[in-house]
């Protein structure tokens, strides 16, 4: 009996020393920061720059792509839109210069078989809006510049001249505020990739009812 419950004890421990080992990561996506964006108008919260991080794909994966609208929901609130413009979700440069991706933009073939090796974007959210603001006045009160829809199409622009638009497959996906997003502009974004084999729009939740 005694030996049995060792055996089971010895199983449960190497489960658990399993569970919580570091994973190995081979390679960190970096963050490209789209200053020429600001000239056209596309910016931040906070008036600067909008950006991405960017893994590079290859072997098979070479011309197929991912770019993922990060989620944060929106800030209603011209007050709190000025305390976003401050932080990480309405300034690009809070944000860590290098990051490693997870889901389905890990680059690890065991835990992301389908995509590990494409083309990974994950665009930072830093309008408070899902992308789509368009006012052309900063807010006099607050400093605050909502210009979601032009961030959006500023990325896009960078990312055709880096192999997109010559693409295979694109999925444009995204969670919560950027899952919306994806549902928003699927169509304009598909239209503009004419000489892509396969567009699709995946959105990870975000769905706002009306109720």
């Amino acid at each position: 009996m005694a030996d049995e419950f060792s055996r089971q004890l010895s199983i449960c421990l190497f489960i658990v020393v399993l569970i919580n080992a570091p994973r190995v990561r081979s390679e960190f996506a970096t963050l490209t920061y789209l200053d020429s964006a600001v000239s056209k108008g596309a910016v931040c919260l906070n008036g600067g720059p909008p950006g991405y991080y960017l893994l590079e794909g290859s072997g098979s994966g070479v011309n197929n792509w991912m770019i993922y609208l990060e989620g944060g929901a929106w800030c209603p609130k011209p007050s709190e839109c000025l305390e976003r413009s401050k932080g990480w979700l309405g300034d690009v440069y809070s944000r860590p210069q290098r990051a490693y991706f997870e889901g389905m933009l890990d680059n690890n073939k065991t835990y992301n078989p389908d995509f590990y090796n494409w083309n990974k974007v994950n665009v930072v959210y830093c309008d408070g809006s899902s992308f789509l603001g368009d006012v052309e006045e900063v807010d006099p009160q607050t400093n605050v510049t909502y210009r979601g829809s032009r961030v959006f199409d500023a990325v896009v622009d960078d990312l055709l001249a880096k192999g997109l638009n010559n693409a295979e497959n694109v999925i444009l996906s995204g969670s919560s505020a950027g899952a919306l997003a994806t549902i928003l502009h699927c169509d304009t974004f598909s239209d503009r990739l004419p000489n892509v084999k396969r567009v699709k729009c995946l959105a990870d939740s975000g769905f706002f009812l009306h109720a």
